[in-house]
């Protein structure tokens, strides 16, 4: 029997395939993004699915920096919402990161019951499909969505993962999972820019965000898992000779 993947959405999800699965988590904008850009710049991040789960979190921690957003807010106690772009500019690395967003460190707190629990955004979608590709019989790569909707960025980064384990021999569970992968196939990395989830930043002027993620793709070569509620990173995947999607060099950067 043939490895398998399917492509879901929604926090709930991750609950759906806890036993035989390896689980990818994806919220490009901007849980995973943020948390695979912490690891990767030296934090140690946590993300966490509730305001209480995080304040017991950071009592456990020396000097934790609370960070993120709920329903697009910022909490009272928390130090700064969940943006890449401001997180790349702070030098205080030897603060633990304690996250909390709306849509995908719930994602990452349900998917902990299953295997093994995957991060992955843009920045590392490659190496996350390269580590995956032979390790895992069975891949459930789901995106975080929000307002009950799938949103494009996370369609794409998900569909993108999934193109590269077809070309290295898995096969689609469901019509939907095959569909997605057909319709992202090729794009560039800006074509999420019409997403609801761009149009919030605009609103909320955080483009500063968007430029970040789309200045930032593909450029990370390690995969990061959840282990004792920690982003963890693995080392680099041995990069088998597989098709991958054509993935522009140089995304436009946002107008």
């Amino acid at each position: 029997m043939k490895p398998s993947i399917v492509i879901d959405c929604f926090a709930e999800s991750g609950l759906r395939y806890r036993s035989g699965y390896a689980v990818v988590a994806v919220d490009v904008i901007r849980a995973t993004t943020v948390a695979i850009t912490a690891v990767a710049s030296g934090w140690r991040c946590f993300p966490v699915a509730s305001i209480e789960e995080a304040t017991a979190v950071a009592s456990g921690l020396r000097n934790p920096l609370l960070m993120g957003e709920l329903s697009g807010d910022m909490p009272d106690s928390f130090e700064m919402n969940n943006s890449p772009a401001e997180l790349a500019m702070r030098s205080d690395r030897h603060r633990p990161i304690v996250l909390l967003s709306s849509n995908g460190t719930k994602l990452i707190a349900e998917a902990r019951s299953s295997d093994i629990t995957y991060l992955a955004c843009l920045r590392n979608f490659r190496a996350a499909a390269h580590q995956l590709a032979g390790r895992h019989e069975q891949i459930a790569i789901i995106g975080a969505g929000s307002r009950g909707e799938f949103r494009e960025e996370d369609q794409m980064c998900c569909a993108w993962i999934g193109e590269i384990l077809m070309k290295a021999g898995y096969i689609p569970e469901n019509s939907a999972t095959a569909e997605m992968i057909a319709k992202w196939s090729g794009a560039p990395a800006s074509a999420f820019i019409p997403s609801k989830s761009v149009d919030y930043l605009r609103r909320t002027q955080q483009l500063d965000d968007l430029d970040y993620i789309l200045e930032h793709v593909d450029d990370l070569r390690s995969t990061y898992v959840m282990e004792d509620g920690e982003v963890i990173a693995m080392q680099k995947p041995a990069i088998v000779t597989i098709g991958t999607p054509g993935i522009p060099a140089a995304p436009a950067k946002a107008a």
